[in-house]
């Protein structure tokens, strides 16, 4: 007892850590790929942000999404030119433009991370090159390297990470998509297959491939600061992809130090171990246990925006105006597979803020007489904020259109999807998994997003009438008519007279616990459809995606950028799963809906553009690829002493925009962790009482013996 006084017992964190300007929050599923180059995941964001630095971001509290620069100078300078090579006026119809050119130019003096990669020794040269495997054998993590070294950022490290798009081994999702438009990437691709297959067939494969030596006419390098990237015809929303990780930079010393033989076994790899320029760097990595970001000591420095939304000066957002960031030292991820135990170490204070989940709903938010949301009293008297948005998100279950049964442009397989999206009730599995946190979705494009219309005239009708100004889904005997149609009438195999039974792939969490499961099965039983869920974790949900494997999937995107095309790319058929590794999960194909996208994406948001989009958008409507899900409404809570959280999903490096007041927090969990020590005191005097009788019997016994000796 004594040894905990002026402590919190229960604190979860190691003693060292306490008091230190270090922000706490948790997750729940272990990144997979944290190479900026293969990294397209929601979870892998959350760190990839933070360490590395594209030329671009977004203003962290102005709406509609605005860009700016980042680690360029300025933004980028567009020239576009005709087939002949003649540089055309701002403006130029797209239909005339046969490339478009963006010159970007960095900052001067950025540096790099420390990083044993950098080492040099005394003559100048590598110290981690060429090591020997019994060397490499004893090392497990960076920290096992003691000399760190550093450089400059140059314009040679972002046309490296272009190149390395098109890397054989790396796989990058987004390479069928960004070949559409970087003037050489699929060539380089294919130059990069044939050398490696060449290598391999002289025994020489799996070696470190200098992307230096193969010229690729798309990515030009200028000079130390600047370089070019070619644009086949235009693209809009190219400029939005300089925000993203995949044209991060990457020096090439890092790439050579990680391709050395046996650091790939020894988890020493950009996959778990990024090198950036960015506010922090990863210095632990155990996606099981804990994760930890740490301020990187060469940050080129930045300031605390000044400008924001009107509501934002009332909200606190510009208290910190022109100050110096990242204003936190260190973040500390720990791994919660579970919900239960992250809110109550959320109420303890030993996160900094949380996600608010169906277990803890009822707890944290109360709603009003007229839908309006507000924190319980509970929270309130805490100091607890809440921030809501509605998130340019899309929740959905997917088809997979290469599938027997489901996939397939036949009018059998298409009412199958059809008579499942009616049935499946999303009003029902957003009130009861939602707390009613989200808004049915007609199609891929949420609100907010160019392309969406709201009331009738953006209703799905293949699946919903309008009725009392609102719409309604169609009844369940619409939902027996399409499958009695597409072959199944009862549920069962019109020929064979085998019942239906259709497989959904899921992970664990989510739509894999079993009160989904159960609520799943009982919508399928409307059909007389037999629903078998296979739960797995997250990565292996991924394998099989990416193999096709799958039947029926639940997933979900959030927008890289505030652009219909991002939502409408993950249906155009060159960007197939199977087929190119692309975002594609359910292998769908039309042809008019891609020559559409195809026309779509060059243009700027015009009634011209709106009216293609809605005829995409009905095509999808008519061949029913995923089951519609929802548009998901976002709640998040902080601490009243964490600061400058301002909600935008497609803001993602974050963190180093907040703040932390110290003194608060220590105070906080001290008072609502204080240790209760009557229970204690009442056990031991209750032991007292007990064992009092028989020391007292036991010392008559000794007098009594002394007196007759």
């Amino acid at each position: 007892m004594l040894s905990g006084c002026g402590q919190v017992w229960n604190d979860p964190y190691p003693a060292a850590e306490r008091g230190g300007n270090i922000l706490y929050t948790a997750f729940s599923q272990r990144p997979k790929h944290l190479d900026p180059v293969q990294s397209y995941s929601e979870d892998e964001a959350t760190f990839l942000y933070q360490i590395y630095e594209p030329p671009l971001q977004y203003h962290y509290l102005k709406r509609p999404f605005q860009l700016q620069v980042a680690a360029a100078a300025e933004m980028p300078t567009l020239r576009q030119f005709d087939a002949a090579g003649k540089l055309l006026p701002a403006g130029a119809d797209p239909a005339t433009i046969a490339r478009s050119e963006y010159e970007i130019r960095i900052r001067p003096g950025i540096r790099y991370q420390p990083h044993p990669a950098f080492a040099l020794d005394a003559a100048g040269k590598p110290v981690y090159l060429d090591l020997p495997l019994e060397v490499v054998a004893t090392k497990r993590s960076l920290a096992d390297f003691p000399h760190t070294g550093t450089r400059e950022l140059t314009a040679e490290d972002y046309v490296y990470q272009i190149k390395r798009l098109a890397h054989p081994r790396l796989h990058s999702p987004v390479l069928e998509l960004m070949g559409d438009y970087i003037v050489g990437l699929k060539d380089l691709h294919a130059r990069l297959l044939a050398d490696e297959k060449t290598r391999s067939a002289k025994g020489e494969g799996g070696g470190w491939i200098d992307l230096r030596n193969y010229p690729m006419a798309g990515v030009e390098l200028v000079d130390r600061y600047t370089y070019r990237v070619h644009i086949k015809g235009t693209y809009p929303q190219f400029p939005y992809w300089l925000a993203m990780p995949f044209f991060a930079p990457m020096p090439v010393e890092a790439e050579r130090f990680f391709a050395q033989p046996g650091m790939a076994e020894r988890n020493l790899s950009l996959d778990w171990w990024p090198i950036g320029t960015g506010p922090y760097m990863l210095v632990e990595n155990n996606p099981n246990a804990r994760m930890v970001l740490a301020r990187n000591p060469n940050f080129r420095g930045e300031r605390y925006p000044c400008e924001g939304e009107p509501d934002d000066q009332a909200a606190g957002l510009l208290a910190d105006c022109g100050k110096p960031i990242p204003f936190i030292d260190k973040v500390v991820f720990s791994r919660e597979k579970e919900s239960i135990p992250a809110w109550n170490k959320f109420l303890q204070g030993y996160y900094d803020a949380s996600g608010v989940s169906s277990d803890n709903f009822d707890q944290a938010v109360q709603m009003g007489g007229q839908g309006d949301v507000s924190l319980s009293d509970e929270m309130a008297a805490k100091g607890i904020r809440l921030n809501t948005s509605v998130a340019p998100t899309v929740m959905y279950m997917g088809f997979n259109m290469l599938d027997p049964v489901v996939g397939g442009a036949s009018e059998r397989a298409r009412k199958l999807r059809l008579a499942i999206s009616i049935a499946i009730d999303q009003e029902e599995f957003i009130s009861v998994f939602q707390n009613g946190r989200g808004v049915p979705a007609m199609h891929p494009i949420p609100p907010g997003i160019a392309g969406y219309r709201a009331g009738e005239a953006g209703i799905n009708p293949f699946v919903y009438d309008w009725a009392d100004g609102k719409p309604q889904r169609k009844p369940v005997d619409e939902a027996r008519r399409l499958l009695a149609e597409a072959g199944y009438p009862g549920g069962r195999d019109a020929k064979s007279g085998e019942p239906l039974v259709v497989y959904l792939d899921t992970t664990g969490s989510g739509m894999g616990d079993k009160s989904t499961v159960d609520w799943l099965a009982k919508q399928f039983r409307k059909l007389d459809v037999q629903l078998v869920v296979r739960a797995t974790d997250y990565n292996r949900f991924q394998d099989k995606i990416r193999k096709g494997n799958a039947q029926l999937f639940y997933w979900g995107w959030n927008a890289d950028y505030p652009d219909p095309e991002n939502f409408l790319f993950l249906l155009y058929g060159a960007q197939g799963k199977v087929k190119s590794q692309g975002e594609n999960a359910a292998n769908y194909q039309n042809a008019e809906y891609d020559r559409l996208f195809e026309q779509m994406k060059a243009m700027p948001d015009s009634p011209a553009r709106q009216a293609i989009t809605e005829r995409m958008l009905a095509i999808l409507q008519h061949d029913a690829p995923w089951v519609w899900g929802f548009y998901e409404k976002a709640y998040t809570l902080q601490h009243g002493w964490l600061y400058n959280r301002k909600p935008g999903k497609i803001v993602r490096n974050t963190l180093k925009y907040q703040r932390i007041d110290l003194a608060q927090r220590e105070r906080l969990r001290a008072e609502w962790n204080r240790p209760i020590l009557w229970p204690l005191v009442l056990v031991g005097l209750l032991g007292a009482l007990v064992v009092a009788p028989a020391v007292m019997h036991y010392r008559r016994r000794e007098q009594a013996g002394g007196d007759g000796g």
